[in-house]
């Protein structure tokens, strides 16, 4: 595979070549996974290295109160994971009036995050777990020192959060954010840290973690309980695929949003995208196109998977019914879709890949920035508030109810070709995620992009009916031909916690080793050796 750099973009780095690699949005949490490789760990220990180190040095995206998911190719066959925890038993619909909350206890459904590291450790590590998270216990412990895209992020968080219990204590030192170049210290999350080692995670789901959480859920209207979290399990659900031509894109299925990505991908077969470049204005519109169909569809049918009674996975990417949505789009104009009628017939990101052909994709999030705003005393944990993924919509597979899975922003990616392994990537960023791994895969697999060209391009992103928003870096002959077709385009910096995402990509060489690249949107870094 000939990989194309051709300098086309502001960012004017080059992918990263060698034969163990590791790309994230924080280059403290690519050194920790790096050391884990270099001590002898696998592409998974240093998944989970840096997952853990994220925690600490990139708060605004994650937390030890996250959700996860994984897609890795073990050598052998391909796996995948969904810990992402469920809703407690007394979240009834009749608890909830209007639209879900965002922030607080009664946002924050149980975290899978710490179940993911220690159950991908116990199949697939190489490594103690004490030894793996000891880079991360390091950064709480010592403190580290706050970088530029997450320092802003931070006080931009802490301005909405500041009175959510147990914020301002955890992460307002001095009584504000901290700034770039300032260091901070999370000891707190370093003694959770340690329990979670030494206890192989039971601690923060049955022992004094678990209680701690518990209480501060009572003392503050919460309904979470040691149940709830005793009762949290994973599932090895596998992958959903898409083909086009050559190359299969793997997601996770429902109830994430990478479902979308797959059925976008299937509308696009049956299209002349292939006759353009990847900047054309016929490639974009295309792209757009599909995706709107496709998210039409999924804010209609996606859920927890075992709640998609009337339409499921299958029926959303059946080729038949794909193809009939790919019908309906006009090269020439755009438009307003409503979602189909198909029948039953279906954030933070990490890649890292070793010289043994490893290699794992691996997602987890708080969801908006630094989630719920509740951090629990004493423990550095701030939650998730996943449960703002609930719609109280009656009859709707999304609508909230008692343990329960909530529709999912955040997707691994992962591509295959010919049976064997091809790429680890995918992007944090809320919306963008199912729309940015089109955007990816097609730039690196029909247009023959190396990652870090990728990762560079400017995006867009689809939002409400003609409405799309667009990187100022894009031609603004691009910008006038989208105008032109009824596209309602917007502006927009990539500088907050969604916009435009956050990109890490590592795709395998044909002779050998790995390219790697990492979003130039974030303070990340790709590295190996």
């Amino acid at each position: 595979m000939h990989l194309r750099h051709d300098a086309a973009y502001p960012s004017r780095r080059s992918p990263v070549l060698a034969d163990n690699v590791v790309a994230t949005s924080q280059p403290l949490a690519t050194q920790a996974g790096l050391a884990i490789l270099q001590q002898g760990g696998n592409a998974v220990d240093a998944a989970i290295a840096t997952a853990a180190a994220l925690t600490i040095v990139e708060p605004s995206g994650c937390g030890l109160g996250s959700d996860a998911f994984c897609v890795l190719w073990d050598g052998q066959q391909l796996h995948g994971l969904n810990a992402s925890g469920r809703s407690p038993t007394a979240w009834t619909p009749d608890r909830f009036v209007g639209e879900m909350p965002q922030h607080g206890w009664d946002a924050v459904t149980v975290p899978g995050m710490v179940s993911a590291w220690v159950e991908l450790s116990e199949k697939f590590g190489k490594l103690e777990l004490e030894t793996v998270l000891a880079p991360a216990i390091r950064y709480a412990e010592e403190g580290f020192i706050v970088s530029p895209v997450i320092g802003a992020l931070w006080e931009k968080g802490a301005a909405v959060l500041k009175d959510q219990p147990g914020f301002a204590a955890t992460f307002m030192p001095g009584g504000r954010a901290p700034k770039a170049g300032e260091r901070f210290r999370n000891p707190d999350a370093g003694k959770t840290l340690r329990a979670i080692a030494a206890t192989k995670g039971r601690a923060f789901y049955e022992g004094e973690i678990a209680q701690a959480i518990a209480s501060h859920a009572a003392e503050n209207g919460g309904a979470m309980t040691v149940a709830d979290l005793a009762a949290h399990r994973n599932d090895w659900c596998g992958t959903i695929s898409q083909t086009f031509d050559d190359v299969e894109l793997h997601e996770i299925p429902p109830n994430g949003q990478g479902i979308a990505a797959l059925m976008a991908l299937g509308m696009l077969e049956h299209t002349s995208i292939r006759d353009c470049g990847p900047d054309d204005l016929l490639a974009v519109h295309l792209q757009i196109e599909a995706i709107k169909l496709a998210y039409r569809d999924l804010d209609a049918y996606v859920a927890d998977r075992d709640h998609m009674t009337e339409v499921d996975e299958t029926a959303l990417l059946d080729p038949a019914y794909l193809k009939s949505r790919a019908a309906l789009i006009e090269n020439d104009r755009a438009q307003d879709f409503g979602a189909g009628a198909p029948k039953r017939g279906g954030t933070v990101l990490m890649s890292t890949a070793d010289a043994s052909g490893m290699m794992v994709s691996f997602i987890q999030s708080n969801y908006a920035g630094f989630g719920s705003g509740v951090v629990v005393p004493g423990t550095g944990i701030s939650m998730q508030n996943r449960g703002f993924g609930f719609t109280t919509q009656q009859g709707h597979p999304n609508q909230v109810g008692p343990n329960k899975r909530p529709f999912h922003t955040i997707i691994p990616g992962f591509a295959m070709k010919n049976g064997k392994p091809l790429m680890a990537f995918g992007m944090m960023g809320g919306p963008i995620q199912a729309q940015g791994h089109v955007q990816l895969l097609l730039r690196t697999q029909l247009w023959g992009q190396d990652p870090q060209t990728a990762a560079d391009a400017p995006r867009w992103r689809a939002i409400e009916g003609l409405e799309i928003a667009c990187e100022p870096t894009m031609s603004a002959a691009l910008l006038e031909g989208l105008e032109s077709l009824g596209h309602v385009v917007q502006i927009e910096a990539p500088d907050n916690a969604f916009g435009f995402g956050g990109a890490q990509l590592v795709q395998r060489l044909d002779h050998g080793g790995y390219a790697a690249g990492s979003d130039p949107r974030k303070d990340g870094q790709a590295a190996g050796y």
